[in-house]
Parts: C-alpha cells; sequence; structure tokens
C-alpha cells in the first residue's frame, strides 16, 4: 500500500515536471560614487563624499500550468560597513520580490506578494531600479489582457503588525492603503495609458486619502515620436490641506540617422509659494515614479526631497549616440525654475544641470556604466536649500553589472 502511495506521488511530480520551467538568475551591481553636491548644495565646511554601494540579488522563476512564481533576495551593503572578522552581518538578507501569479483563465490573472509596480514611463510607478534597494509593493494585483488592451486592478493595505485591536499604521515612509486601476491599449503607431490612483497615508486624525488622474501618451511617425504626461491630483493631502495640483509634461525625439538621438521636452509641476501655509496644497507629488529618470540626475527634485514646495518647470534638451555596437553616450541639458514664487527679490529660476552618461555592454552579462552631473545653481536655488555659498557642485559614479544566468531548464 505504501508502495503505490510512493510510485503514485512520483508520477504526479513527473507528470508536474512535464509542464514546468524554471530559471535561476543573479545581479552583483556595485557602484562607485563621488559627490561633492549630490541631492544638495555643499556647504564650505563640507568635503565631499566617496564609497562604494553594493546590490546583490538571487532571482528564481518557476512557471507551471496556470502559475507563475517569483522570488527576489537581495542584499544592500556599503563597502566597509560591517568589519572583518565580524561574527554577524549588520544588512542581512531582504526579500525584494516574492509573488505568485494565478491564471484564471486566458485573460484573468491575480497576482499576489511583494512586487515591483511600473507602468509606462515610471512617472507615477515605477521600480527606483537606480536605488541599489528599489521599490517593491505588498499587494494584490488583478489583470486582464484582451484584444491589446490591458487592465489592471492593485489593491494593498499594509499594517505595521499582527494586532488584536486598531489598525492605526506606525511604519515609517509608507502609505496605508491603495487602490488604482490602470488602462492601455496599443495602436501602430500611437498608445495610451489611463491611471486613476486612490492613495491613503495614515495621520494622527485619521486616514487621508488624495486621488491622482491623469494619462500617458505615445505617438510615433517615422523618425520621431511624441511622450505625454497629463495628471491632476486632488483629494486631502497628511496634514488634512485640500489638494489641487497637476503634472504636464511633453517630450519629442527625433533620429537623425542611424548612430544619433536628439530629443527636447518641457515637464512643470505645480506647487506652492515659498515660506507661505497654503490652505489648499498646490503642489504636485509624483508618489511611487522612478523620480530619478526625471528632473535631472543629481536628485535636486523629488528624490526624498521637494515634496510641499515650489513646484518646478524643466526645460531640457537631450543626445544620445551609439558609438559602436558595445557603446552609447548620452548627454542631457536642463534648465529648472520654480512653478511658484520663491519670494520678491529673486527669479523662479533655480539652476541649470547638465548630465553626461557612458555605457559600454562587455558581453551580454556584463555591462559597465559611468556618469558625471554638474549643477549650476541659481539665487532661487540656495534659497531653497538654505546655502550661500558659492561651490562646485558636481558628481561623479562607475557602475558594473554583473547578470548570469545561473541555470534554466523548459522541460
Amino acid at each position: 500500500m505504501k508502495t503505490t502511495k510512493i510510485l503514485s506521488l512520483l508520477l504526479v511530480l513527473a507528470s508536474t515536471l512535464t509542464y514546468a520551467q524554471l530559471k535561476i538568475d543573479a545581479e552583483i551591481r556595485p557602484r562607485a560614487e563621488y559627490r561633492h553636491g549630490f541631492k544638495t548644495l555643499i556647504a564650505d565646511n563640507e568635503n565631499a563624499a566617496m564609497f562604494v554601494s553594493q546590490r546583490t540579488r538571487l532571482n528564481t522563476t518557476y512557471s507551471i500550468e496556470k502559475l507563475n512564481f517569483y522570488l527576489s533576495i537581495q542584499d544592500v551593503r556599503v563597502w566597509g560597513d560591517v568589519p572583518q572578522l565580524n561574527i554577524a552581518d549588520a544588512n542581512g538578507l531582504g526579500i525584494h520580490e516574492a509573488w505568485a501569479e494565478i491564471f484564471l483563465d486566458p485573460k484573468f490573472s491575480l497576482k499576489l506578494g511583494r512586487q515591483e509596480v511600473v507602468y509606462d514611463d515610471s512617472r507615477i510607478f515605477g521600480n527606483v531600479g537606480w536605488a541599489q534597494q528599489a521599490r517593491s509593493h505588498d499587494m494584490a494585483l488583478l489583470k486582464y489582457m484582451n484584444d491589446g488592451y490591458r487592465v489592471d486592478l492593485g489593491l494593498a493595505f499594509n499594517q505595521s503588525k499582527e494586532g488584536l485591536t486598531g489598525t492605526t499604521l506606525t511604519t515609517p515612509s509608507t502609505y496605508k492603503a491603495m487602490q488604482y486601476v490602470w488602462f492601455h491599449k496599443d495602436w501602430s503607431d500611437f498608445s495610451g495609458s489611463f491611471l486613476f490612483l486612490n492613495n491613503g497615508l495614515q495621520s494622527a486624525s485619521g486616514l487621508k486619502y488624495s486621488q491622482t488622474l491623469g494619462t500617458h501618451l505615445k505617438a510615433k511617425k517615422d523618425k520621431l515620436n511624441f511622450i505625454a504626461n497629463l495628471y491632476y491630483q486632488f483629494g486631502k493631502d497628511v496634514a488634512n490641506n485640500s489638494l489641487n495640483a497637476y503634472l504636464l509634461g511633453l517630450e519629442g525625439n527625433y533620429k537623425l540617422s542611424a548612430i544619433t538621438n536628439i530629443g527636447l521636452g518641457v515637464e512643470l509641476q505645480s506647487g506652492n509659494s515659498y515660506n507661505t501655509a497654503p490652505g489648499d496644497n498646490n503642489a504636485f507629488n509624483p508618489f511611487y515614479g522612478t523620480n530619478h529618470k526625471f528632473n535631472g540626475l543629481m536628485d535636486y527634485f523629488y528624490v526624498g526631497n521637494h515634496l510641499n514646495s515650489v513646484g518646478l518647470l524643466d526645460i531640457y534638451a537631450k543626445a544620445g549616440f551609439k558609438l559602436n555596437p558595445k557603446s552609447n553616450l548620452s548627454a542631457t541639458l536642463h534648465n529648472f525654475s520654480a512653478a511658484a514664487d520663491i519670494n520678491d527679490t529673486v527669479s523662479k529660476q533655480l539652476g541649470t544641470e547638465l548630465d553626461i552618461v557612458y555605457g559600454y555592454k562587455f558581453t551580454k552579462e556584463i555591462g559597465v556604466k559611468a556618469g558625471y552631473s554638474h549643477m549650476f545653481p541659481s539665487e532661487g536655488m540656495k534659497i531653497l536649500k538654505g546655502n550661500n555659498d558659492n561651490n562646485t557642485n558636481n558628481w561623479g559614479w562607475v557602475m558594473v553589472t554583473i547578470k548570469p544566468t545561473l541555470f534554466t531548464s523548459n522541460q
């Protein structure tokens, strides 16, 4: 009897493996940085920072009939933050993603667990891949796909711990609850998305919900393409102020030749007048986007800073060059201005930033990138950052990304 049960179990496992796909891959990504005015203007009495950070990941993808499973374990550290011969590691491993996607039928699936959420150009939802720790969400995601249409419904409810009473969230730097719906459709030379986000933040007086409504559009004609973002925010902020804010963005890119692309763009995010307590909050919040990708690589705006401030008008020009099949070079020049008034003595001009990035693909698994950025601040920037010193503000970095596939099966 026991032998029969064991044989039956082996037959079940064998039939399961017939449809199984397993892939295990890894990532090691060290990045050396020189910071002399990164994110904020450097003062006379401050020295430049230098360090090497590293992200290490082990990723497992497993697929069988009606199920996809994914697990991403990561470690993020700075070289030297743990002493040698130490018996304990202060960092420890963390789970970046751990989700299962259940295919309910050919059109519907349900994705449960910790997962990256990336939509469109990552303006409102992105994985913040530049940050070594990156961003993921604990949530349930219902997905629908049919005839070129895609609809996602996301639901999240965060809690600090298991409890017997109450639902007050005490975990810092996260939201309490979130619901969103995202529609997307592709055509031959045009694509469009619509997003509605209901975002709940915990406050001392209860849960405060804001709403973000908007669209992302892309159009292409021969060598020319356009990208547009239009978003409006309303509802309440965490301080219970009424929200009335917007983001408008437009970018055009033109392919001059097989090796050269150029682009022009503008983005306007509304804001509040400087040092004025508003009855309404007019400052736009890009929430969970990959903000490092926008408004300059030196992260002066919306990367853990500049929220509920004077907003931003970013006018920029960029150029990209394919130097050879393995290497490329890009340069972007930003001109920054405040969207709202700073004070009566200075203009809205904030400064100019130049970003240069070089990339080289050594092999399919190994890539190298290096960058240099320089900020030329105006008087308005000095007021916002509380620094009137006249120092050079620049930033340089070199990053190596190694992503081998350790094992793959397709039985």
